[in-house]
């Protein structure tokens, strides 16, 4: 991961290169482990400005060795995305990666039109979905915190509307749960019956905040301690710690940031019969991912080109089969009886 933050920090960088590593490994991905961090503030400077640094990082990152298809390969984190990857890999395929054929493999999380893969943007909040579908459907977990199974009915608050938090509102939204809280650093918003994604995402691209949403109310206390079933932290690092664990009214916590949970807060969460979903597990999504993006870029074939023709070839046999069936049942001389494809059928196959 790259991460842009004026408080990153060479031991921040060790620890989240460290629980990457534990990730990977949990999810058996055949990565190691690494994070890099700028100490910047982007929201202080243009875009243009944020290409140069951001290329000038690169280069540094090359010289030393430190990049590559085959050495480490980056995705985005905090207040990196889409454009900065781009730039990344433009920067190393035109000057230390020339020579490789495989530089674009370089960094995941790139656009459609550069290498990337569908979904890869969606993808941790999808992995976060499914890791609370595996423990909020197990019997006995929910037993053993007094919760009963199931996603539909449920309430969330979430913390942090960055990549990760929206498309988990989303998932879990469609899914039956009913967002209660969001939080981001310039304030929160709070509504009992429910916040849609979609709204609140159109409002936060107009107004470049979460705060003023006309459909919920301010909420100035911690939404750390708000009640609900199910609390996900998915900002930065150290959100749940001794002071504030014995605050937290949820059942279920998911870590969908990286850490934001401490040693003695999850001690506090055992003893107090919390469940915590892990960040090595919870928010593995993204990695998993960017390992089929990566494995597409050294492969050089889109992901079902290959099968494409096979299967539609198979498709029209099939309808050809039907066809001789039913003519031959009822007779050849009532006339052919053409099987026509439904509309969505051919959407498939096309």
């Amino acid at each position: 991961g790259v991460r842009f933050s004026s408080s990153i920090g060479v031991d921040e960088v060790k620890a989240l290169a460290a629980l990457m590593t534990y990730k990977c490994a949990v999810v058996d991905v055949p990565f190691g482990g690494a994070m890099a961090g700028v100490r910047i503030d982007p929201r202080k400077y243009s875009e243009h400005e944020l290409e140069k640094i951001t290329r000038h990082f690169t280069v540094e990152m090359a010289k030393k060795g430190f990049i590559g298809p085959g050495i480490d390969v980056l995705a985005p984190d905090v207040s990196t995305g889409e454009w900065e990857m781009s730039w990344i890999a433009d920067t190393y395929t035109h000057t230390l990666g020339y020579r490789d054929i495989n530089a674009q493999a370089c960094v995941t999380r790139k656009f459609i039109s550069q290498g990337g893969v569908h979904g890869r943007h969606s993808a941790t909040g999808r992995g976060v979905l499914h890791g609370i579908e595996n423990c909020i459907t197990n019997t006995h977990y929910m037993d053993c915190i007094g919760m009963s199974p199931g996603l539909p009915g449920k309430t969330f608050v979430l913390q942090g509307f960055g990549n990760a938090g929206l498309h988990t509102m989303k998932y879990l939204h469609q899914f039956g749960a009913r967002c209660i809280c969001v939080g981001e650093t310039d304030g929160a918003i709070y509504n009992p019956s429910g916040i849609d994604p979609k709204e609140l995402e159109d409002y936060e691209k107009g107004h470049g905040t979460i705060v003023g949403f006309p459909k919920a109310e301010p909420y100035d206390a911690s939404i750390l301690e708000v009640p609900c079933d199910i609390l996900i932290p998915a900002a930065i690092e150290n959100q749940l710690m001794r002071e504030n664990a014995p605050r937290v009214q949820a059942k279920l916590i998911v870590e969908a940031a990286n850490g934001p949970t401490t040693p003695a807060a999850h001690d506090i969460f055992l003893q107090r019969n919390i469940l915590v979903i892990p960040d090595v597990y919870a928010n593995a999504g993204g990695v998993t991912a960017s390992f089929f993006e990566w494995l597409k870029n050294l492969n050089h074939v889109s992901y079902g080109r290959l099968s494409f023709r096979w299967e539609w070839e198979s498709s029209y046999c099939l309808l050809q089969s039907v066809q001789h069936s039913l003519e031959q049942w009822f007779g050849k001389a009532r006339g052919e009886i053409p099987i026509i494809p439904s509309p969505k059928f051919q959407a498939r196959v096309s």
